[in-house]
């Protein structure tokens, strides 16, 4: 994570300030729970409010951490300085550290999902306005980057609409799946503090009790939230390369925005190149690369272990800053795209009608040719496209069996354009309803 990357609202949730007043509000809605059940003094508990307005000093809880060597015990001491240690004395009561860490952790992951939404949001919306502009502009179908059959620049937005679409629903689940916190005391027992507390902090802090934890919240929540930013990272990945292979000189049918002062190259002046997308499949890649270490987080020794705890440290941020760039990143890019529709035909025709060609084998074994004879006649006419640019279809006009078969009006017949976007209605009803 460097600033290069970032968000400043993102950025926020994962700042030491953010974290230790996260901390404050689950120890101090615990003492209200503890004095409603008679634990502690009522009067202890209305103590610790006194600090809900407190800038906690990070670089005093740091010179307390040197000491300690115990990162909540230099808060709960920093703590104690503000409110004071005879009030703060219930501080913590029955708690372990992990019940403070863990919930923290799943607060600050729940807030950066949704963050992450409103990303998404903001490409959905960009996609579904790019697909319904260019919804019947023709371009060329490719399979294995080979001119196939005939699409649209809007059925090829519509289809990235779609994914991310998915990907909403997917961080929608990853957020109710990590929304849980836990308040359960020394290895998840309850021995030392009433479940009552943990209902009551897991309601003030927007999260659901989890159900059974050890001394830690299970890492398999944690393990599909990060695999799920690997999916949405991938997305990105998967609409980037498609504009960063438009952009090619030899295709050009689609390209970034470039600006006034812009500059592609310090060498060559005449460049555009696709830097903000080739950017993404780069971002794309940090983000996936959290998601083994979270997966191996799943496996810990017994009740508990800390092999996780620097692993999520860094990855928490990561991942989600990251994304979070990554996704208005790609939104803007998909926004102010340039599209080049006279291209595309150009594209189209660069063989031309060959890309007809399964409409023709389709004709002639309607018309009583067999598959195998009706792929031959195909064939040999389309590889003279390939060798010597001619016209696919006047070379069939010049093909005396396929004339026989189809006619000349038949063969004519089977070079309308409108045959392959007569069903962009319907995909698209499918797609945005």
């Amino acid at each position: 994570m460097i600033p290069r990357y970032t968000r400043p609202e993102m950025v926020a949730i994962w700042s030491p300030e953010t974290k230790f007043k996260i901390w404050y509000e689950i120890e101090a809605h615990a003492c209200d729970a503890q004095a409603e059940l008679g634990v502690i003094p009522k009067e202890n508990a209305e103590a610790v409010w006194k600090a809900k307005d407190v800038e906690f000093d990070v670089a005093r809880i740091d010179e307390i951490e040197a000491v300690t060597k115990h990162d909540v015990i230099a808060f709960l001491t920093h703590l104690a300085e503000h409110v004071g240690s005879e009030e703060a004395r219930f501080v913590h009561q029955g708690m372990t550290s992990s019940d403070v860490l863990d919930t923290c952790l799943n607060v600050q992951l729940v807030r950066a999902a949704d963050i992450l939404e409103a990303g998404i949001q903001r490409v959905l919306a960009a996609l579904k306005t790019r697909a319904e502009e260019h919804k019947y502009s023709v371009r060329v179908g490719r399979s294995h980057g080979i001119h196939a059959e005939p699409t649209t620049m809007g059925l090829t937005f519509a289809r990235f609409y779609a994914e991310f679409d998915r990907n909403l629903a997917r961080l929608r689940a990853a957020r109710e799946e990590i929304a849980t916190g836990a308040i359960s005391g020394a290895v998840g027992t309850f021995a030392n503090i009433d479940p009552e507390v943990e209902e009551h902090v897991c309601k003030m802090m927007g999260l659901k009790p989890e159900p059974i934890s050890t001394q830690v919240i299970p890492r398999d929540r944690h393990a599909m939230f990060f695999a799920v930013l690997g999916v949405i990272a991938s997305s990105i990945e998967n609409v980037a390369i498609e504009i960063r292979h438009m952009q090619r000189t030899e295709v050009l049918e689609g390209a970034e925005f470039f600006s006034m002062g812009q500059k592609g190259s310090s060498a060559m002046p005449h460049k555009k190149n696709p830097v903000l997308t080739e950017n993404l499949t780069g971002l794309a890649r940090l983000v996936r690369m959290t998601v083994i270490p979270a997966m191996e987080n799943v496996a810990l020794w017994h009740e508990r272990d800390i092999s996780h705890s620097s692993v999520e440290r860094g990855i928490g941020p990561d991942a989600t800053v990251t994304l979070d760039f990554a996704l208005n990143r790609l939104a803007g890019v998909v926004e102010k795209m340039l599209v080049f529709p006279q291209n595309m035909l150009d594209n189209m025709n660069k063989f031309p009608g060959l890309v007809m060609s399964q409409r023709v084998l389709l004709a002639l074994t309607q018309a009583g040719v067999s598959r195998e004879d009706a792929y031959v006649m195909v064939q040999r006419n389309a590889l003279k496209v390939w060798e010597d640019r001619v016209d696919f279809q006047e070379q069939l006009l010049a093909d005396k069996d396929v004339v026989a078969a189809l006619g000349v009006d038949g063969i004519k017949a089977k070079f309308d354009m409108e045959y392959h976007t007569k069903h962009v209605d319907t995909i698209f009803r499918r797609v945005f309803g």
